[in-house]
């Protein structure tokens, strides 16, 4: 960026942080683009670089199929340990949820739609036109999805701005996808939606359809609640809220899971056996016997390889 380029952020920043936000992405991304909206391949790997796996052609993490059937056996407390390796903002609540009994595991596709100026909608309409024939809007992102991805919409939560999607297109991303969708913001035909075996999570249902947005960003980092999503996240949603889990930790999150099961099995055996308090065994059995007991169970339900490297773990934790 070039210091004529700067000076006019600074005297924006006196006025409007959303104008900043939106004049640094065309500073960015517009050279590598002619667009203000998408980031290349290359530049989603540059901000995704730890991520272990594979992409897809557009460059967002493509996590494995397999290791997706592995979080959808885990639960809100067991992805908690995202915050503690350094990501303490990845976890979204007080959504409306679809269906309260079914999770939400897939892969982050992300859309930011942003309230209608238009002078910037025009000027994008007119680009997007000489490139593609139908209009630029938020089907254009729901015709992207693939089988395992989860529509992300970062709508800044405006309900008066109608809903994002109702029974038709829901049940367009539930037979694509076969996961669902987070929406920051509202659906509507919510007694229609409802009868689709999907999940979904959004901040209300209301009548009206979808109106006075525009479409700012395809696949880059958006907002939801107090997350930063990135696109290709593993999308985890529960009876409690949302995880966004960067695909550099899902395996470690799945790992700790694992011991997590194994504890809290054998807490509840000892339960059963009607000769301790709640605090002789949990958290942690203190007594050097019930200890050892408990290190010999996680041995034998790991393996040994998987309990030695659960102890290199915690040993470079201390």
């Amino acid at each position: 960026m070039n210091e004529r380029s700067l000076t006019s952020v600074r005297r924006l920043v006196r006025f409007s942080p959303a104008a900043v936000g939106l004049v640094i992405l065309l500073l960015f991304c517009a050279p590598a683009l002619g667009q203000v909206f998408k980031l290349t391949p290359e530049q989603l790997t540059q901000y995704t670089a730890q991520n272990p796996y594979e992409r897809f052609p557009d460059g967002r993490p493509k996590v494995p199929d397999s290791i997706l059937e592995k979080v959808r056996g885990l639960s809100a407390e067991e992805v908690l340990g995202v915050a503690a390796r350094g990501f303490p903002n990845q976890y979204a609540d007080g959504f409306q949820i679809l269906h309260p009994g079914k999770k939400l595991v897939g892969r982050a596709v992300t859309v930011q739609l942003m309230p209608i100026r238009a002078d910037v909608a025009d000027a994008q309409a007119a680009e997007w036109k000489t490139k593609e024939s139908k209009p630029l809007n938020h089907q254009t992102v729901i015709d992207m999805l693939q089988p395992g991805d989860v529509f992300v919409v970062d709508a800044g939560g405006n309900l008066a701005a109608g809903g994002i999607i109702g029974d038709n297109l829901s049940y367009y991303i539930w037979k694509t996808t076969g996961t669902g969708f987070v929406i920051d913001g509202a659906i509507r035909d919510l007694e229609g939606v409802a009868n689709f075996d999907m999940a979904g999570y959004f901040r209300a249902a209301v009548p009206p359809a979808i109106k006075g947005l525009m479409v700012t960003g395809i696949n880059v980092p958006v907002r939801i609640g107090n997350t930063t999503v990135m696109p290709g996240d593993v999308v985890f949603g529960d009876r409690e809220g949302v995880y966004f889990i960067p695909p550099q930790l899902v395996q470690d999150v799945i790992d700790e899971a694992d011991i997590t099961h194994i504890h809290d099995e054998w807490t509840k055996r000892k339960f059963d056996e009607g000769k301790y308090k709640s605090s002789d065994i949990y958290g942690r059995p203190r007594d050097a016997t019930l200890i050892k007991e408990y290190e010999e169970y996680l041995k034998t339900k790991l393996g040994a390889e998987a309990y030695d490297k659960y102890q290199k773990r915690r040993s470079e934790r201390r």
